[in-house]
């Protein structure tokens, strides 16, 4: 993710691609937050993995 709050940047990313609300994702607790977070990371990933691959 970004510089910055990387909470924010979590919260924007499933607000914007998973339909999560920021209510929603602030109120998870440290587990569930955690799990989605991951999930993000590895969504990105992929997503970049696929870009270079489209790129050669």
């Amino acid at each position: 993710m970004e510089e910055g709050d990387s909470e924010a940047n979590y919260a924007y990313y499933a607000l914007h691609k998973l339909k999560i609300r920021p209510k929603d994702f602030v109120e998870m607790d440290k587990y569930e937050k955690a799990v989605v977070m991951a999930y993000i990371d590895i969504k990105i990933d992929s997503d970049k993995k696929q870009a270079s691959k489209l790129k050669r």
